[in-house]
């Protein structure tokens, strides 16, 4: 690579349960609900010049598996987890440089909260905080905001499209230097440089003007995830930076083309935004250790099928309690996460090809530091991306947070492939940097 990658990290159940019975789950049992394990993962990112930490989330009670809700319940699968955008202020102020992104559900959330909201906490942040647009998928949750079912997969994705057009012009309702702040002149805000914002459109109407001025930033950085169509869609509409998780080389490049080409048929610059491919490394002190982990871990997935199925399940409603594990696998339709469903189909002929195959991101980096850092290398390199977006490949916890913020990253660092210090003050500076 001739120039730095883009690192940021996704936590997973973001304030929620993560490592709380394994070997080094510390406190994780009693912890889990203060947010002091976030504020050591933030502080380790920011050590390690990471862009930005994404904060998961979702708002229902999962019971797909089995159609119970104890499997979840019982393993802390998905549940519980607290709302992570209160996390925001406190993990900003204990970090200087690292960016916040947090998981709105564009289906739930009117554009008006949504808007104040983030120009409020762009605010508190000094310019570092982000909105991961996410649809929803579980009907679960669409029953918990008053919707019988959850809406079609396109129709959500139609929505979530007017809804960062519905942002950007709440966002615009004060324009530029509308702050004067002048106590000799007798003037706080210019009112020729506030206005309506008047949106109508097919699914939001909002009249504006906000009644918070806009952040260091104006528009708070916008991520996206959705690999179908639609997805890609929205993600070339509004998206600052796209994480993305595929299985191969070739499907990361075949991604990285399309999504592209759709940023310049939009009309935008295709460095505008940045695009992280999922990862998730195993790292030891040796090889044979990490060689000896990834072994172990792929033993754990094949001695525990029902662990992805619940957890695949969750997401794409699709409950695979009931079907043979070795029957060849019929085709799967879902109103859920089609990409996600898309990938995991094709992971094999059967239920336990799929689940013993079946990755979230690319897995394929195991070694010591400066093995994975080479590999690393050689993968981004080949597919010309922009970035990485770290997730446990099981459960999180602090010791895999050092390995690569305290192992890899200073690997990465011996090879130019990470930043040593931030050049920017925001997040969307950080981005833009390189």
């Amino acid at each position: 690579m001739s120039r730095p990658l883009h690192l940021a990290w996704f936590l997973g159940n973001a304030f929620g349960v993560h490592d709380w019975n394994g070997r080094w789950s510390g406190n994780g049992a009693q912890e889990w609900a203060s947010a002091d394990f976030q504020v050591d993962i933030a502080r380790a990112l920011e050590r390690a010049g990471f862009d930005y930490l994404l904060l998961e989330d979702s708002t229902f009670v999962p019971d797909d598996y089995g159609g119970s809700r104890d499997y979840y319940l019982r393993n802390a699968a998905r549940v519980p987890k607290n709302d992570p955008v209160p996390l925001i202020p406190i993990l900003a102020g204990a970090t200087r440089h690292l960016g916040i992104v947090a998981t709105i559900a564009t289906t739930f959330y009117p554009p008006f909260l949504t808007a104040r909201l983030f120009a409020t906490l762009d605010h508190l942040t000094r310019g570092r905080v982000g909105i991961n647009l996410v649809t929803a998928t579980n009907t679960r949750a669409a029953q918990n905001f008053g919707l019988e079912q959850q809406l079609d997969h396109h129709l959500r994705y139609a929505m979530a499209e007017e809804y960062g057009d519905a942002l950007k012009a709440l966002w615009d309702t004060w324009e530029p230097g509308a702050v004067v702040a002048d106590p000799d002149g007798g003037v706080f805000v210019d009112p020729g440089k506030v206005h309506e914002a008047n949106f109508e459109g097919r699914f939001y109407s909002t009249r504006g003007p906000l009644n918070t001025a806009p952040g260091p930033q104006h528009h708070p950085v916008l991520t996206q995830a959705g690999d179908s169509p639609q997805g890609r869609a929205l993600a070339a509409r509004h998206a600052d930076s796209v994480l993305t998780a595929f299985h191969t080389v070739e499907q990361m490049k075949a991604y990285r083309v399309d999504l592209r080409d759709r940023l310049r048929r939009t009309g935008r610059d295709p460095d505008s935004c940045k695009i992280l491919f999922v990862v998730s490394p195993t790292l030891g002190d040796t090889r044979e250790e990490a060689q000896a982990k990834a072994a172990a871990k792929r033993d754990w997935v094949n001695q525990n099928p029902e662990f992805g199925l619940a957890m695949i399940g969750s997401l794409v409603e699709i409950d695979f309690s009931g079907l043979d594990l070795d029957a060849p696998l019929a085709e799967l339709t879902t109103n859920g996460q089609q990409g996600i469903l898309a990938r995991f189909a094709g992971s094999g002929d059967t239920l336990r090809e799929v689940v013993a195959n079946w990755t979230y991101g690319y897995e394929d980096l195991v070694g010591t530091p400066d093995d994975v850092a080479a590999q690393l290398d050689e993968v981004m390199t080949e597919v010309g991306g922009d970035g990485v977006l770290f997730s446990p490949p099981t459960v999180m916890n602090r010791k895999y947070l050092a390995e690569i913020t305290d192992g890899l990253v200073p690997a990465l660092r011996r090879r130019g492939l990470s930043r040593t210090e931030y050049s920017a003050d925001t997040l969307r500076g950080n981005l833009l940097a390189f």
